[in-house]
């Protein structure tokens, strides 16, 4: 088929698909509900003093190599999650930062690591399965042996967490997947295991929400108690006082709901996580194509205008080379 037919057959294609569209009317599916014993982590930006242990207990954990962002590459030093780096700590400023956890002349800290999406968006757009999502804890795990490199999760997630080894001759996907491999061991999330100041918890989401509604309801100033570690672990608490908190619980709702909670006293836009609809892209995307794919009749009519164009305008050997003999 020379180009000129292939064009046709294309535009034909494209009709088809159009066609299959426009008479069954795609609707977007329900987001995927909270696995009943969903695991997940608390982290509060109040708590957060940057020292970056987080960081260096999930590269020991996890066997990740250093990464250098400075001419001397004395230590190890990330400046964003990588193929390298599983999580990171940054920092938000503004003018002259005197206060922490304030907008305007302050500064803070924020986690940046794999949200564990509840109805995650690299899982639906994997083609391969090599991103899953355990039906039990909900953790989003991926496996290297079954991806194939398309990175099609990559531009699905809306947080720009899964990550490509480009400059290694057997690349793969990076992301963070909750220390699933230590938890045979009886342990879990090394980060949460080092913070000292219980900025980054570990624990169920039952109890992470019940953590959340505990600081919310404290007034700012007020004398309490943090945990750190594990929530519903050995009690390893100590003495603080309630931070101002926004409103707004980072992950409870954004995008069908995460895994990972964030609290903070500056607003997450400016801490650099995007503004997000409650409905997650799997639920409008799935319900597309299973709107579309229903009984498989858009492809029929693709294929079978194809078929019949290529048979139209592919002309036999004997008419295009004559006869040969």
């Amino acid at each position: 088929m020379d180009r000129r037919y292939f064009f046709k057959a294309s535009l034909a294609g494209g009709a088809a698909l159009a066609t299959g569209a426009a008479t069954c009317p795609a609707q977007a599916r329900d987001n995927k509900p909270l696995p009943s014993e969903a695991l997940g982590l608390l982290f509060d930006s109040t708590l957060c003093v940057g020292c970056k242990a987080c960081v260096a207990a999930c590269k020991q954990a996890n066997g990740m190599p250093l990464e250098f962002s400075t001419e001397d590459q004395y230590w190890d030093t990330p400046l964003d999650i990588s193929g390298k780096t599983l999580n990171v700590i940054k920092a938000y400023k503004h003018g002259t930062p005197e206060v922490k956890d304030r907008e305007e002349n302050g500064f803070a800290f924020i986690k940046k690591s794999c949200m564990h999406c509840v109805d995650p968006s690299c899982v639906s757009a994997c083609p391969v399965s090599a991103m899953k999502k355990d039906p039990k804890t909900g953790i989003v795990s991926y496996d290297k042996d079954a991806c194939i490199g398309c990175r099609y999760c990559i531009a699905a997630c809306p947080f720009g967490v899964p990550r490509f080894t480009y400059d290694s001759a057997t690349p793969q996907i990076s992301k963070c997947q909750l220390c699933v491999h230590r938890h045979k061991d009886g342990k879990y999330a090394a980060c949460a295991e080092v913070c000292p100041t219980g900025a980054t918890l570990y624990g169920t989401v039952a109890d992470i929400n019940k953590e959340i509604a505990r600081r919310k309801a404290l007034k700012p100033g007020e004398k309490t108690t943090f945990p750190r570690g594990k929530l519903g672990g050995p009690d390893q608490s100590y003495p603080g006082v309630a931070a101002k908190y926004l409103d707004h619980t980072y992950g409870e709702k954004e995008f069908g709901g995460t895994q990972m909670l964030m609290l903070s006293g500056v607003s997450f836009q400016k801490l650099g996580y995007p503004d997000l609809p409650p409905r997650s892209d799997a639920a409008l995307s799935e319900g597309l194509q299973h709107t579309l794919y229903g009984g498989l009749i858009a492809p029929i009519a693709v294929l079978g205008a194809l078929t019949f164009i290529a048979k139209r305008n592919v002309k036999p050997d004997d008419e295009e080379g004559g006869h040969h003999g």
